[in-house]
């Protein structure tokens, strides 16, 4: 990098801008720079193919597009019929100059598979890359794109687009003053479980170093689910389930036979919800031959250093920002219960725990647990008894906002860790401006973030064979030498595997 901040990469030269969050405009932030080509035309639903070289200065002061999505959930960027289909691209802020070794952390965002972009403000990367990190964003393909099965194609597209970019980041991020020997991939609930996937998938190895996942969902695919779900897709869209013929639709006539396929009724037995995905990364493949959490537990990552952890009240994001929940009595929530495995002492082992909690507070409760927080412990836990060294941490500190209803739930933790409490969702989440208490935290969660990409520990004791130390983020932090969740013993018969 020098004064006119241009750098020069495999592909060409390319050309940032300062970043308007950078006070002392010590950061560089050079936005959509492609590291694949655009997955469509002759590349539609196939694995990424190398992004073409050009020649003079490429100026990379704008966002890449995002790619093809709905805007049926939380955290959606916008996308329309007129938006550019190349948009396998990337973001990185920098602070450091090549000759430089700075620690690199690839950002992989979420939103359950089907949404979101790396140019989402949350994830800003200029609090991170003064904090010592050279840091990447990185578009993936999404929905249908990325993960639904497609006769003859790779089914885990959204990955390979993922591990193409941290072949990227082997390759070029030294200019930028990485390091490419020591290089931290990190996500947030399906980027988490993205993140997870890579550990576990042969097409990544070798490529990073340390993980860090926050609010892993357990929820994979079988290949037989995958194709199942694929062929609904495709009756909703008037085609038969063959490649030739889903490449010939346009992007947004897809993505209207997945809004289709999520409208259609769910059981009229136990709670009553509208699902907002139908894809998770499909097992079974070469891409991925074993379930993420068996893989782990065989050692198949134990080389990687594991950052991961989850909030307190996870599913209250989705039950008190949009999705329908209709329970009609107890009896309901029991059935539910039952089908995600548990006794049925459940769900008085729940109101137990939570006194006073009305049936919808003790089923965001248990879909919480389900979804994100026993997966994210079980993988810790895993990890650390193949050897791994893994750090396990859970968000206790409450959202503001809806008179408190929202508590600590999924995706409180993201403005805290990028130290963005001042964008819209950070104001959102806090009911206006941060305290200084609200700071602080933030400031810790950088630096844990920032110190584990550095040397793999964030600054607590590690998960062991013997106990799960518990870093709990608060505006005052404490470190519980033992989970002492109350719940868990409910979850300890009840298998996590692909669906």
């Amino acid at each position: 990098m020098n004064v006119e901040r241009t750098v020069t990469t495999k592909a060409g030269r390319v050309r940032g801008i300062a970043s308007p969050r950078s006070e002392s405009d010590g950061v560089t932030v050079y936005r959509g720079v492609p590291y694949a080509a655009a997955p469509f035309g002759e590349h539609r639903f196939a694995a990424p193919a190398p992004a073409a070289a050009w020649d003079g200065v490429r100026d990379c002061t704008s966002f890449g597009p995002p790619p093809p999505q709905g805007a049926q959930l939380i955290g959606a960027a916008p996308w329309d019929p007129q938006t550019s289909l190349d948009c396998l691209s990337l973001n990185v802020w920098t602070a450091a100059r090549q000759g430089d070794r700075a620690p690199v952390l690839v950002w992989i965002h979420g939103g359950a598979y089907i949404v979101g972009a790396a140019s989402e403000a949350t994830y800003d990367g200029t609090r991170l890359a003064e904090s010592g990190l050279v840091v990447v964003g990185v578009n993936y393909r999404l929905g249908f794109e990325g993960f639904g099965h497609v006769p003859g194609r790779p089914d885990n597209r959204g990955l390979l687009d993922q591990a193409a970019a941290l072949r990227w980041v082997q390759e070029n991020i030294a200019a930028f003053g990485g390091d490419p020997d020591n290089v931290t991939i990190a996500g947030e609930s399906a980027g988490a479980g993205a993140v997870v996937c890579l550990m576990a998938s042969p097409h990544a190895r070798g490529l990073f170093r340390r993980a860090i996942a926050h609010s892993v969902p357990g929820d994979m695919l079988t290949e037989d689910t995958a194709r199942s779900v694929s062929e609904r897709i495709a009756k909703a869209a008037g085609v038969p389930l063959e490649a030739d013929a889903l490449a010939a639709l346009p992007p947004e006539r897809l993505l209207e036979a997945v809004d289709t396929v999520l409208s259609q009724p769910s059981s009229k037995d136990g709670v009553r919800t509208k699902a907002f995905t139908c894809f998770a990364p499909v097992v079974g493949g070469a891409d991925l031959p074993v379930a993420p959490l068996e893989a782990i537990t065989r050692g198949a990552a134990s080389d990687v250093d594991l950052l991961t952890g989850h909030n307190a009240h996870e599913y209250r994001l989705f039950t008190e920002l949009g999705q329908s929940v209709e329970i009609d009595d107890e009896s309901a929530l029991a059935v539910t219960a039952s089908r995600l495995g548990l006794g049925e002492d459940a769900v008085g082992a729940y109101r137990a725990v939570h006194p006073g909690a009305t049936l919808r507070e003790l089923y965001a409760a248990i879909q919480g647990d389900a979804l994100f927080s026993e997966y994210t412990v079980r993988l810790a836990e895993a990890h650390a008894a193949a050897g791994g060294r893994a750090h396990f941490f859970r968000l206790a500190a409450e959202s503001l906002a809806l008179e408190g209803r929202l508590g600590a739930c999924h995706a409180f933790d993201l403005p805290f860790a990028f130290g963005n409490l001042d964008t819209d969702f950070g104001i959102f989440l806090l009911d206006g401006e941060a305290g200084e208490a609200h700071r602080a935290l933030s400031r810790r969660m950088v630096a844990a973030w920032r110190d584990f990409a550095a040397t793999g520990d964030p600054g607590w004791p590690a998960v062991t064979s013997r106990a799960t130390p518990v870093k709990v983020w608060n505006t005052e932090d404490t470190v519980q030498p033992e989970d002492t969740s109350p719940v868990r013993k409910l979850w300890a018969g009840v298998a996590i595997d692909p669906k």
